[in-house]
């Protein structure tokens, strides 16, 4: 008889392996089959048609997995011959188990849905107003969403423990937030400052991603805008880390506020004996030659008179401001270099009349044309 009940004992444990070996491989199976059909449909989709998002094997890959591995191990919990307790206790850390992965699993569905709108609107397009408008955006509401999330998840852990306790705490923690959230904000004013400047920046958009701007005598791109600052991408390749409320309270320059194409000019300071249709004629060579001009504007015109000098100015239009920056640098360059060709004596120059002197050595009579 013992023999009998220990036969019928291995019996089960071994039929309770198997079924968890089944549910298993059946588990890596559909994930398999699933992800298959989802990279084979992405890597004949296109940014045109967009019939899936393309990082959706990047970001749901590894969570679903593992969902769909816990829940085969719920189902199957029931077949393992264990004390009820003890299946009670491995249940409960199942559930639990689950809660987290289905969070992992919604944090990637996030970023899914941010990769599939960001995919939508190119950064790289010359006229991308809308596009940083989206970028800047999507990025701020998905920081806002995963911290719901986490909370969200947190909060379904402790519901998931069988003792009530647990939930009466749960309870009365969520009954406090609100006076947790006065102390909070009493106590870091400045955090929470950012996190509704970062709110009011996102709808109301002074900046947005890959904005240009001039911030504290700095010339940069906005890289990043997280909930409490903003990174400037500055032009030697240095970052500037501004708080985000610097941005509602202070001043600053966009450049690409509205538009990315912006007007640039160049200026020249020569001697009034050059003729100014010369200048100008090739300054409209120069431009028609270069790719980084985008045929908007082009003028050349003098724009001041000194004692000295006549200021010329040199009005051109770019695509952005780095193409803006370029074609400035290759004008004065240029227009240099054909003074020099064609027009030597044409730069500035002080001039000097000498006095005649008479045979003693005195200074003589100004001449006629000095006596005004």
């Amino acid at each position: 008889m013992q023999i009998l009940d220990r036969f019928r004992h291995t019996h089960h444990w071994v039929f309770a392996i198997f079924v968890v070996c089944g549910v298993i491989f059946l588990a890596n199976l559909v994930h398999a089959i699933a992800f298959f059909v989802i990279r084979r449909r992405n890597k004949n989709a296109t940014v045109a048609n967009f019939k899936i998002p393309l990082n959706i094997n990047k970001y749901l890959n590894h969570p679903a997995r593992w969902v769909f591995l816990n829940i085969c191990l719920l189902t199957t919990l029931q077949f393992i011959p264990v004390p009820e307790e003890i299946r009670q206790s491995i249940r409960i850390t199942l559930h639990i188990i689950l809660v987290i992965l289905i969070g992992w699993f919604a944090i990637g569905c996030v970023y899914v849905v941010q990769d599939a709108l960001m995919r939508r609107y190119d950064l790289t397009v010359a006229n991308n107003v809308r596009a940083r408008r989206v970028h800047t955006q999507t990025q701020f509401l998905r920081r806002i969403l995963i911290g719901f999330i986490a909370i969200i998840d947190f909060g379904c852990i402790l519901w998931t423990f069988p003792d009530p306790q647990l939930w009466h705490y749960g309870s009365g923690l969520i009954a406090s937030a609100g006076l947790a959230s006065l102390v909070l904000a009493t106590a870091a004013k400045s955090t929470v400052a950012n996190l509704l400047a970062g709110l009011q920046i996102a709808f109301t958009e002074p900046i947005r991603i890959d904005d240009v701007v001039v911030i504290q005598g700095e010339w940069g791109k906005i890289e990043e805008i997280t909930t409490s600052y903003v990174v400037v991408n500055i032009w030697d390749a240095r970052r500037l880390i501004v708080p985000l409320s610097y941005f509602i309270e202070n001043s600053f320059q966009n450049w690409t506020r509205e538009k990315s194409d912006l007007l640039g000019t160049s200026f020249l300071y020569v001697d009034y004996s050059i003729p100014v249709q010369a200048l100008r004629d090739h300054f409209t060579k120069i431009l028609t030659a270069s790719p980084l001009w985008d045929g908007r504007v082009n003028a050349t015109q003098v724009t001041n008179l000194s004692e000295h000098t006549m200021e010329i100015r040199c009005l051109m239009s770019a695509r952005n401001s780095s193409e803006q920056f370029d074609l400035r640098c290759i004008i004065r360059e240029e227009m240099v270099k054909f003074i020099q060709e064609n027009y030597p004596d044409a730069f500035p120059r002080t001039r000097f009349a000498s006095v005649p002197s008479t045979p003693a050595g005195e200074p003589g009579p100004l001449p006629a044309s000095l006596k005004a």
